[in-house]
Parts: structure tokens; sequence; C-alpha cells
């Protein structure tokens, strides 16, 4: 072979056409404002929460506002499973439509929801609806949202496309605690109280109109008309995608289970529940700690897509590998070291971000790779939302009784198990880089 057919191939194998960047773009920010919507619900509860619940107890409106909060939670593996073998029936862009359209949708009734004064026991009721619609929205939006980026990728550029899934999340809630630092300071508390939240939540809805025409804007992916065109020749009926994921691809469904549960348990106790835990173990002030866990943030979502290049690089496993047994080392030094010093706090939480680079760098691209066009979304969002409710959801909860127990000595073993659970997955598991991606 010719050095100019070699440099051709290297080129199409490496270079995003001007679809493949278009469809990034549309995916990324539609993913982003997405998230905000999602994120504001939890940035501005404290404020709305008497709104919507009998008053006389802020305390108990706070909690049972949260208690909502979980309500999405649960209803992430219902909506991947359900908006996963939509996006693999219809399209992954007809998906990403209705994901985002629910999304924004469920923000603005928040928005303009009546409160518990005013209409009673449906006030809360109303919102409990809401927070199902966008709890089902945000767990079909991550496996139609992977599929879509990672099957227009260029071959050699999957790992740095599926990256930008990743930057999109952590861009849109970053988004959401800046709208809501700007608002909570820049009016009184009677004006944020009457119609600054709802004035939040409206913005952050009509954000999300702006992602769902960029999402309407783009093709199809190619890997999805392959396959339907397959189905179309083959004359067989199509099984249903939980179904068939489950059936015929069972080891790649246990995979994708497993590759989450050390990167989802990691990835919420540095970057969602640093700051609180460094708050409550070592006394430091929470706006240091949250400024620390920002700056960080920052730093992790510039260093995504280099991660995801040094993955199309070197490989899953390597990656993968190197973000577990980063952390299997390092959980113990970074709980023993915290002691309430803004810089060493920043320190912890900077190591911390650059070893789970290895994994979410990686993560939409690895599980992408694990399954045939068909049930490729499903694939990707049922098994991840699976172990995101098990283990991410609850990391929080189980991190704050171990505290408060007397236990907090013991929370870097915690984090080290999942570690260890991490490199024992990433070291069985094939290797995918270079697959052909049908």
């Amino acid at each position: 072979m010719s050095t100019q057919r070699l440099t051709m191939v290297s080129a199409d194998e490496t270079k995003l056409t001007a679809h493949g960047r278009k469809a990034i773009i549309a995916g990324g920010i539609g993913n982003a404002v997405e998230w905000v919507d999602w994120a504001v619900y939890t940035t501005f509860s404290s404020v709305f929460a008497h709104h919507f619940f009998p008053s006389g107890d802020p305390v108990a409106a706070l909690l049972a506002t949260l208690a909502i909060f979980a309500v999405g939670f649960v209803m992430r593996p219902v909506g991947a499973a359900i908006m996963g073998a939509y996006a693999d029936r219809k399209g992954r862009k007809k998906g990403l439509v209705l994901t985002i359209g629910m999304m924004a949708g469920a923000t603005a009734v928040i928005g303009i929801a009546p409160t518990y004064e005013a209409v009673g026991i449906l006030s809360p009721l109303i919102l409990v609806a809401a927070r199902i619609v966008q709890g089902f929205a945000a767990g079909g939006e991550f496996g139609s949202s992977s599929a879509f980026l990672v099957e227009y990728a260029a071959p050699r550029r999957r790992a740095f496309a599926g990256s930008w899934q990743q930057v999109s999340v952590g861009a849109g809630v970053l988004l959401a605690s800046g709208m809501g630092a700007i608002v909570t300071s820049s009016l009184p508390k009677e004006a944020l109280d009457g119609w600054g939240w709802r004035a939040a939540f409206i913005a952050a809805a009509l954000l999300g109109l702006v992602g769902l025409w960029l999402r309407s804007s783009v093709a199809e992916t190619n890997s999805f008309i392959k396959a339907e065109a397959r189905v179309e020749e083959s004359g067989q009926r199509r099984r249903n995608p939980v179904f068939a994921m489950f059936v015929q691809h069972p080891k790649a469904t246990l995979r994708v289970f497993g590759i989450t549960i050390a990167g989802t348990l990691l990835y919420y106790m540095w970057v969602s529940y640093m700051p609180t835990y460094a708050a409550v173990a070592t006394g430091i002030p929470l706006s240091q700690a949250l400024l620390a866990n920002f700056i960080a943030v920052a730093l992790f979502l510039v260093l995504l897509p280099f991660a995801g290049l040094l993955s199309d690089k070197i490989g899953r496993k390597p990656t993968l590998t190197a973000f577990a047994a980063g952390f299997l080392l390092f959980s113990w030094p970074a709980f023993t070291l915290l002691n309430g010093n803004f810089w060493m706090l920043l320190f912890i939480e900077v190591v911390g971000i650059i070893l789970l680079l290895g994994y979410s760098g990686n993560c939409a691209v690895i599980m992408a790779e694990q399954f045939p066009a068909e049930v490729r979304a499903t694939g990707i969002g049922l098994p991840y939302a699976l172990a995101v409710a098990i283990f991410g959801g609850t990391a929080p909860y189980i991190t704050t009784w171990m505290t408060t127990s007397g236990l907090g000595g013991f929370v870097w073993l915690y984090c080290t198990i999942a570690a260890a659970i991490g490199v024992a997955v990433y070291l069985t598991m094939p290797e995918t880089k270079g697959k052909e991606l049908d």
C-alpha cells in the first residue's frame, strides 16, 4: 500500500466530518442544557420548598422536596429502559428530541406550578409528577446521547467524541450552579422567594428549547440507518431491545454494569459530595470547599477531551485501569490528609479529578463498543442507570451515615473497595479500541 493511501486512510479514520462536528455540537449543547434543567431543582430547592408544602416547618418542607428529588433517581432506570428501546427502534435523533422536550416541559411546569396555599395537596403532586418526568428523561438521555456521539465519530476518535457527553453534563451542572449564584446574590430575599426562583426554572426551560432546535437539525446516524436496513433485509420481526440486551448480550450487559460501579461511586464522591464531606468532617467553611470543588471541576471539563484522545491512542483498558488503580492507592492518603486547609483540599480534589479522567473520558465509548447498533442505546443506558441508582445515588447517604456513626475514618475503605472492583473489571474485559462499530 502506498504512503499516499496510508495517509488517506489515517485521515479518514481520525478526521471528523462536517456532519460529525455538527452532531457533537448539537449533542453536547443539548445534553448540557438538559442537565441545567435537571440540576436547577437542587440549586433552588431550599428557596422554593416551602411553597409546595404546608407552612410552619421549613425543615420538613426541604426534606420532602429532597425526597422528591430522589424520586427522579428512581425513575432513571425506567427511562433508560423505555427511552433506550425507543432510540433503538425509532432512531437516536428522535430519542434525543423527545428526552430534551420532556425535560424542558417538566422544568417549565415546576416554574409555573401553583403553591400549596393556592391549591392544597395538588401542588406537591404537580411537583412529584414533574420530577418523575425529569428523571425519566434523564434516564433516557445517557444511552441515546452516548450512542449518538460515538456513532457519528471518526473510527479513531470515538473516545474523543464520547468524552463530550461527560463535558456537557459537567458544564450543565456548573451552569445551573452559576445561575443559582447570580440569582440568589442579585435579588432581594422577597423577590427571590416570590418570583426569582420561578424565573430560573423558566430560563432553564427556554434553554431546553435551544437544545431541542439543535437536535432537530441534525441527521440520523449511519449506524442506526444500516441497522434498520439489516432488519428490513432479514424480514424477521425485531425483538424488544431490552429483551435482546439481556438474552443475546448478557456478558456485555454485566460488563457495562461493572464498568460503572467504580466510576459512578468515585465520581459522586469527588465531584458532588467532597465539599459537603470536607465541611462536615474537618470544619472547613463550605464556601471554601465549594470553591475548591469548582476549580477542580472546571479543570476536569477542560482536560476531558484530551483524556478521550489519550484513550483513542493507547486504548480503553490502560486508561480505565489507571483510573481505578490510582484510586486504589490514593483513597487512604486523600481522606487521611483532609485537615480543613483549603490548599490541601484543592490538592486532593485535583488529584482525584485527574484520576477520574480515565473513567469519564472512556465511559460513553467503552459502553457503546459493547453492543451492536440494534440494542446500543438500551445496552448503554439501562445497566448504567441501574449502577448509578444503586452505587452513585447511595454514596452520599452511606458516607454521611458512616461519618455520623463514628465510622468516618473508614470512608477511604469504601472508596478503595469500589476501586478494587474497577481494577478487576477493567483488567478482565476485552480491549475494544479499533473495534469496528456497526
